[in-house]
């Protein structure tokens, strides 16, 4: 397991807050209230080794394959439907939203190999991530994959702890299978626009591993 590049300013942030109150709580405390000064340790050494999980990228074998869809996060798919896209194709798409909790992996990776064709920012609100017009109201950021004749659209979304979203994707650029393609800090959603009628290849409420699990075959 390695960390994520966009953690070690946030680690070593934590580290240092954390540092600084156990050793005011030990000052003050310590001939006095052990307990006290054990317990807040323990609370502060628990949450910098969550912040140091929550940038992790764990050593896997990724799926390459050029006829399927990769997903490009993990988490659990929350959302199999059609659904008109009003940003990109102006039609109707085969939406697959895969909803990723503070505890998942938090690397994004595209799901095809291809050439980008649209990446565009946008700022909106912060609803759950679970919540059906997080799609389209929330801060997000959209790439299209055209590969071959087939588009494909990736929308990143902030969720309601998510204030950051990375995207290192620049149109024309020529991306291959499961690379990384950007990072969400915290819970959050990452949606999948296929075309209508495309063989699906996991069921609502599935977990599913970023760069592993087989979404849909083309």
């Amino acid at each position: 397991m390695t960390i994520h590049k966009e953690g070690y300013k946030t680690i070593a942030i934590c580290a240092l807050v954390a540092g600084a109150i156990n050793v005011g709580i030990f000052y003050f405390f310590s001939a006095s209230l052990m307990w006290l000064c054990i317990s807040i340790f323990i609370i502060t050494l628990a949450f910098w080794l969550f912040i140091v999980s929550f940038f992790r990228i764990p050593n896997r074998k990724l799926t390459i394959n050029e006829n399927e869809v990769i997903a490009p996060a993990d988490g659990k798919v929350v959302v199999i439907e059609e659904a008109v896209d009003d940003e990109y194709f102006k039609t109707k798409r085969l939406q697959i939203s895969i909803f990723m909790s503070p505890a998942n992996v938090h690397v994004n990776r595209n799901p095809v190999s291809g050439e980008v064709v649209y990446n565009q920012y946008h700022k909106g609100k912060f609803l759950v991530a679970w919540d059906p017009k997080s799609s389209t109201d929330n801060e997000r950021h959209s790439v299209v994959i055209r590969k071959g004749e087939t588009e494909i659209l990736v929308k990143q979304i902030a969720g309601a702890l998510a204030k950051r979203i990375v995207n290192y994707l620049k149109v024309g650029q020529k991306v291959n299978q499961t690379e990384e393609m950007g990072f969400i800090k915290f819970g959050s959603r990452v949606d999948l626009l296929l075309p209508v009628g495309t063989k699906l290849n996991v069921t609502l409420n599935q977990v599913v591993q970023g760069g592993v699990t087989v979404i849909a075959t083309l």
